[in-house]
């Protein structure tokens, strides 16, 4: 019966092995991106620039992509992380934490309001000082999670976390980011290519029918997924879509001839080259902002931009997620998820605070003056720099205290 039970736990809850690996891949992934930030504000910055712009070249006869290695692996490697996240996601919703309405529901107005609460936050910061009109533009900057830099830093405390919590978290930081992917889509884009747009719907309703019709073999969604990618990419919406996308698709319930669940073999595969290939690499690429330029600290923290992005994404995540999970349990509209307290909700929404790189794009697409540019990378970098801290500090003690009681409560049992 043990051993029916913890092979029963293995199946429903896979997430566990995957949060243990990406304990040792996150650190691998900060060091990463702290190097990145030290070699693009050192002598070999200039080389940095060129490795990121270096051209890769995809082609399969007349048909090809040219990207620059950043873009390769922004629109290219990071669309298999967030496949494997919406993999992760399914399981929890279909047979795991969030497969009631009571859970799902959290993860959902939580993110929203995570959204909205540090948009409204940057527009009044540059209506109380007179901003321009080209300075609203930046409105949905503060209104990303950074799903890779969020999962590390919760992945750093180590043991004493719940794994709900966790669920929780990832689920906020896809809807997040899915909801940013979106507006950059309405607001940011400035011709959607209909075409490719529409193959790439021709594409996911097939991938759909192979899932109603309990095809378990690996390989059709693996190349109506690369597909899928493609379209997305050259329908000038975010390609990162596309792997969330392409991950529902994968059965779950339906068995293989081996007996095996195609979502959990790809989920248990495809874990360790993203926590310790893709994570790390995208860390490095992303993360090296340069500080030379700025002449005046203090004059780029109190512009508009800056100001409003800070205050945004460190303030308004921590007030938009925290509200909206408190007055949906107190209404009775949700619950908290298993073995969770207060303490844990404020400190998750701290580290949904961790903008970065949907935030950096989307500060790139809000304005065409560099400085602008340049302030709004700064207020990124400091929002989610401090979101990163204050949620670690609160996490970390948080889970501490649960490690140092439970052994007590063994004890008197």
């Amino acid at each position: 019966m043990a051993k029916k039970i913890a092979k029963l736990d293995q199946i429903t809850n896979p997430i566990r092995q995957v949060m243990e690996k990406e304990s040792s891949g996150g650190i691998i992934l900060f060091a990463s991106g702290a190097l990145g930030i030290l070699v693009a504000n050192s002598i070999y910055a200039e080389h940095y620039q060129h490795f990121l712009h270096l051209p890769v070249n995809l082609s399969i006869g007349a048909v090809g992509l040219k990207k620059s290695l950043q873009h390769f692996i922004n629109d290219g490697l990071m669309a298999i992380f967030f496949f494997l996240v919406g993999l992760e996601i399914k399981r929890e919703l279909v047979a795991g934490e969030l497969s009631s309405r009571e859970q799902a529901i959290l993860p959902f107005f939580a993110a929203v309001c995570g959204m909205l609460v540090p948009a409204m936050i940057y527009v009044a910061c540059v209506a109380i000082q007179g901003g321009s009109a080209e300075l609203y533009r930046g409105w949905a900057i503060p209104a990303a999670t950074d799903i890779a830099f969020a999962i590390g830093i919760i992945a750093l405390v180590g043991r004493g976390v719940p794994v709900g919590l966790k669920v929780l978290l990832v689920a906020i930081a896809i809807i997040d980011d899915l909801g940013a992917i979106l507006v950059i889509a309405v607001f940011y884009t400035p011709q959607i290519e209909l075409v490719p747009l529409l193959l790439g719907v021709v594409i996911l309703s097939m991938m759909v029918i192979l899932n109603r019709s309990s095809v378990t073999s690996i390989t059709p969604y693996i190349l109506f997924g690369t597909l899928l990618w493609v379209c997305v990419l050259n329908s000038a919406v975010h390609a990162t879509i596309a792997g969330v996308l392409a991950a529902f698709c994968i059965p779950l319930r339906a068995k293989n001839k081996h007996g095996e669940s195609p979502l959990l073999q790809i989920e248990h595969n495809l874990a360790p080259w993203v926590h310790f290939g893709i994570l790390p690499l995208f860390g490095f690429v992303n993360s090296g902002v340069s500080f030379a330029e700025i002449t005046s600290f203090s004059a780029v923290f109190f512009h508009p931009i800056t100001l409003g992005i800070t205050c945004g994404l460190f303030f308004g995540k921590q007030i938009g997620i925290t509200g909206a999970i408190f007055l949906l349990v107190k209404a009775g509209w949700g619950k908290l998820p298993r073995g969770c307290s207060w303490q844990h909700i404020y400190a998750m929404s701290a580290m949904c605070g961790i903008g970065f790189t949907i935030s950096l794009f989307i500060g790139a697409l809000s304005y065409a003056d560099s400085d602008l540019i340049l302030q709004s990378r700064i207020g990124v970098f400091i929002g989610s720099i401090a979101s990163a801290i204050v949620g670690f500090l609160l996490m970390k003690k948080v889970a501490t205290l649960a490690t140092s009681i439970t052994p007590h409560k063994r004890a008197r049992s």
